[in-house]
């Protein structure tokens, strides 16, 4: 087995900074909906729209935040992402009306639409090929453990009797962005300014040979845009279902309490902090497109557990349900290595910006598509048939990755030392 590949320098401090907002994240982010609807008073359905419009504001900018990220480098964006977020999260405490929370629920989605892809395409400039995998498992990870710690915390302080409460969550959610924003002060220099084509070298997609440039060359890649039609399938199928389909499917189909959708995302997020580590060992030098086929693979047994059961009584049926979290969960260590750094040694240096928002983008279509799915079939009573579309899903996105496999060079594909 290769040995392990040490974390630069520069890369620590930055995901030091993110598991310092994964925490702020893990204290207000599933509070958002029931703050609104029954906190202040808004509804639960105005609560609804306001997630989805933050949703459609990230798939607007998101194109914007890669080319800011390719022309002025990924730290200036991710700085000023990071102010924009905590302005956001702070004023959410002081939200009473519907127009403030749609305008303060725009701020928050523009701050995150612009940290998260320029995060990515810093991680890739600052990391070596070899290590890529291994810093975006370790970012994966320290996101679990943050949002666990949150969670815990924000279950222990808040009070939906006492809106001062959230007002304190969403200050505190803020106070930990900056602490980010401070981490990044201490790296002068570095993901700054604008890499030339001419000197920015070689990958082996097909962006290279392109004549275009910006969004239409990115585009022009054919492995990123199976890489791309890969993800939107896997993801659909995977977290698009999962955030609101499963909640649905342990409360209103199986009948259980709703305390128990915490437990199952709780064993969900305890099995990657406990597994990545180890899975990260495990993938070192083997086929990328193999792991994203063990993942279509892995995703589709949770979801097979989860219909399965319908057919037992109570007791083992929740059992099942929670194992199946788990599963999943652990098809989760997988991707997220694999996903992220196979994207950055596709993109050239002079589009890395662009290439991580691009994948950005991919995520956001999943979470509107993959719960309209949920919410429909579900809402209509079909169940079964909705269990069978995920793994209809994960079925085909099993037979992209064993076909991209023979596109990939061995090094692209992890097979051969970087």
């Amino acid at each position: 087995m290769p040995g392990v590949v040490r974390v630069p320098p520069q890369a620590r401090r930055i995901l030091l900074g993110n598991s310092l907002s994964a925490i702020g994240s893990g204290l207000t982010m599933p509070l958002l909906i029931i703050y609104l609807g029954e906190v202040r008073g808004l509804g639960l359905t105005i609560g609804g729209l306001v997630v989805a419009s933050m949703a459609v504001v990230s798939l607007a900018a998101f194109p914007l935040v890669g080319w800011a990220s390719d022309r002025r480098g990924p730290r200036p964006v991710l700085m000023t992402g990071l102010l924009v977020e905590a302005v956001g999260v702070a004023l959410l405490g002081t939200v009473t009306s519907v127009g403030a929370a749609f305008a303060v629920g725009t701020i928050v989605a523009l701050g995150g639409a612009m940290a998260w892809p320029a995060q990515s395409a810093l991680l890739g400039r600052v990391t070596s090929q070899e290590a890529r995998q291994r810093v975006f498992g370790i970012q994966f990870m320290l996101l679990n453990l943050g949002l666990g710690v949150g969670g815990i915390v924000s279950a222990l302080v808040v009070s939906e009797s006492d809106p001062q409460t959230f007002v304190w969550l969403y200050l505190a959610d803020a106070a930990t962005y900056l602490l980010y924003f401070g981490v990044l002060l201490t790296m002068p220099g570095v993901g700054v300014g604008r890499v030339p084509a001419a000197k920015a070298g070689t990958t082996e997609g097909g962006a290279r040979d392109a004549p275009a440039s910006g969004m239409r060359q990115v585009l022009a890649d054919p492995i990123l845009r199976r890489v791309l039609l890969i993800a939107l399938v896997l993801l659909m199928s995977g977290y698009g279902a999962l955030e609101v389909g499963v909640p649905i499917f342990i409360t209103v189909i199986n009948g259980f309490s709703v305390s128990w959708v915490g437990v199952s995302f709780a064993v969900n997020t305890f099995t990657i902090v406990a597994a990545q580590l180890l899975v990260l060992r495990f993938i070192a030098g083997r086929s990328r497109s193999y792991l994203v086929l063990a993942v279509a693979i892995i995703w589709g047994l949770s979801w097979i557990l989860t219909g399965a059961s319908l057919l037992a009584v109570p007791a083992v049926a929740l059992v099942m349900v929670l194992v199946a979290s788990g599963v999943f969960a652990l098809g989760e260590t997988l991707w997220a290595p694999v996903a992220p750094s196979l994207v950055n040694d596709l993109a050239p240096e002079h589009l890395r910006g662009r290439y991580n928002s691009t994948m950005s983008l991919v995520w956001s279509i999943s979470s509107i598509i993959g719960p309209g799915i949920a919410g429909l079939m579900l809402g209509a009573g079909l169940t079964v048939e909705w269990i069978v579309v995920l793994v209809a899903g994960c079925a085909a996105a099993a037979v992209m990755a064993v076909r991209l496999r023979g596109v990939l060079s061995a090094k692209l594909d992890g097979r051969v030392p970087a």
